[in-house]
């Protein structure tokens, strides 16, 4: 399961990662209706599956021993004992997992970082999750919260950020910092635009990633310097992150990634000239994420297999 802001979707996974049925509902405000929610798609997926074990991918802080969610911006949560509860009321066992992580999860077993041994995923959407897996395990730090890399600061008091801090690099490179890309260009370039400055007629709360994007595809001009700034941004950010971390591949995911083919390969060159030693080392590969809007449910489900497998293992053991 796939558990945002805005809805809860689940899907039936087999072993090998294919999604076999789906079912989505709408994110309820309150934590007893969100876990009623939850039970209830369950239910309905478990009606018409053979069904061995869930994984829950959150938007938010999760525990390092998977058991509850710390934090969750745009959830209720907060200190809670999700799997447990979920568990107790399902009777099933059931494993939590950040979303970025999952995802993460998902394209190492079954897509665009399969086999390799040091990976990061880059989640560009509202904001940017982040996910890195060392010899195929995810690497979660001493609390279970890293890697944060969507508040690293690449502008010393630039834009506000929800997270309190000024600057992020969500702030330069997601699919908000597109459309707030595109209203501050709007505003300096009034008679530039042509397509998005009609469809939003002078409303910057109209202005979104998407429509940013759809513009610049149709040839409009402030569109197309919004996603050169955002592929500037994602090289920056790129090369800081190959700087510490040293991936042999990274996964760029998240809704902004549909839009890859307008700004991934001027980020692909913006981050090979940024790196360290450029032109003197091996860079990693920059691939999109094969699995598309389902690598955090896929993600999910493998990260359920694993742990109920190494519970068996325990109980036999």
């Amino acid at each position: 399961m796939d558990v945002g802001g805005t809805s809860v979707r689940a899907g039936v996974v087999d072993e090998q990662g294919s999604l076999l049925d789906t079912c989505r509902v709408a994110t309820p405000s309150g934590e007893s209706a969100l876990e009623d929610a939850i039970a209830g798609v369950i239910e309905d997926l478990r009606n018409r599956h053979e069904v061995a074990a869930v994984g829950l991918a959150v938007a938010g802080f999760v525990a390092s021993d998977r058991r509850s969610v710390m934090f969750a911006p745009h959830l209720a949560w907060r200190g809670a004992p999700v799997g447990d509860r979920i568990a107790k009321r399902v009777g099933l066992p059931v494993t939590l997992e950040h979303d970025a992580n999952a995802a993460a999860v998902g394209e190492h077993r079954f897509g665009a970082a399969r086999g390799s041994s040091v990976a990061v995923l880059v989640a560009l959407g509202t904001g940017i999750g982040a996910g890195l897996l060392l010899n195929g395990k995810i690497y979660r730090g001493a609390h279970g919260v890293a890697p944060e890399l969507g508040h690293l600061t690449v502008v010393p008091g630039g834009r506000a950020c929800p997270c309190g801090k000024y600057g992020c690099w969500e702030r330069y490179c997601s699919g908000t910092a597109l459309a707030a890309t595109a209203v501050e260009l709007l505003a300096r370039h009034p008679g530039r635009s042509t397509v998005l400055a009609r469809e939003t007629a002078g409303d910057p709360g109209s202005v979104t990633g998407r429509r940013v994007a759809g513009a610049a595809r149709d040839g409009d001009p402030v569109a197309q310097r919004a996603l050169a700034e955002l592929a500037k941004w994602l090289g920056e950010g790129l090369a800081l992150v190959a700087d510490v971390f040293d991936p042999e591949v990274i996964v760029i995911a998240g809704g902004v990634s549909e839009s890859a083919p307008l700004f991934l390969d001027e980020a692909r060159e913006h981050y090979s000239g940024l790196i360290t030693g450029a032109g003197h080392r091996p860079l990693a590969r920059i691939r999109t994420a094969q699995l598309g809007a389902d690598t955090a449910l896929v993600g999910a489900a493998a990260v359920a297999f694993e742990e109920t497998a190494e519970r068996q293992v325990g109980v036999t053991g």
